[in-house]
């Protein structure tokens, strides 16, 4: 009799084990899809900028610093790998996005172009994804990092090495408050 509470109670535990082990990777496997979505939306706004450039570089010749760095943003932003890398790389970029919004204001032809209307648009559009799609990862590291803390879920993370996962952050450039002078 002994020995089938102990053979049950066994069996109970490693069931408990193994549930907690997959609920951890389900997690962690959900954080990389997420992350593959910012990538997504990422290379769809760096794949339209050389479309914005060239619609933009015919009103604005005279503009070339500008448009070299959103050509080396865009470099930068492609190149990175982590999402600490990812996110800095696009604050960046957005940065130099603005330059070419602000550029175009100056250039009532070029507001009024509907090819550079249809692409301000499509950039504006990806930016949302963008925006969402960190929600979305921040929102699963969120998760994950909390399934590795609780109990007694940190003891199978401790057992099997799992680290937390950092989030997708703002810089502290994003942070600060906007000044609209008219």
């Amino acid at each position: 009799m002994n020995i089938w509470i102990i053979l049950i109670t066994a069996v109970v535990l490693a069931g408990f084990v193994w549930w907690l082990y997959n609920s951890i990777i389900v997690a962690k496997i959900r954080i990389s899809e997420a992350f593959s979505q910012i990538d997504v939306q990422l290379k769809r706004r760096a794949d339209l900028i050389p479309n914005l450039v060239e619609a933009v570089k015919g009103y604005a010749k005279h503009e070339k610093e500008l448009f070299e760095k959103v050509t080396k943003e865009r470099a930068n932003l492609v190149s990175a790998k982590t999402p600490h890398d990812k996110a800095e790389a696009n604050n960046m970029l957005s940065d130099t996005l603005k330059s070419i919004f602000a550029v175009a204001e100056a250039y009532p032809d070029l507001k009024a172009s509907q090819n550079f209307l249809e692409l301000q648009e499509e950039v504006s559009d990806t930016e949302n994804k963008i925006a969402y799609a960190r929600q979305f990862y921040n929102s699963n590291v969120l998760d994950y990092n909390t399934k590795l803390r609780v109990f007694p879920n940190m003891i199978i993370a401790n057992l099997f090495n799992f680290k937390e996962e950092e989030f997708f952050a703002a810089t502290e450039q994003e942070k600060k408050e906007v000044k609209v002078k008219f």
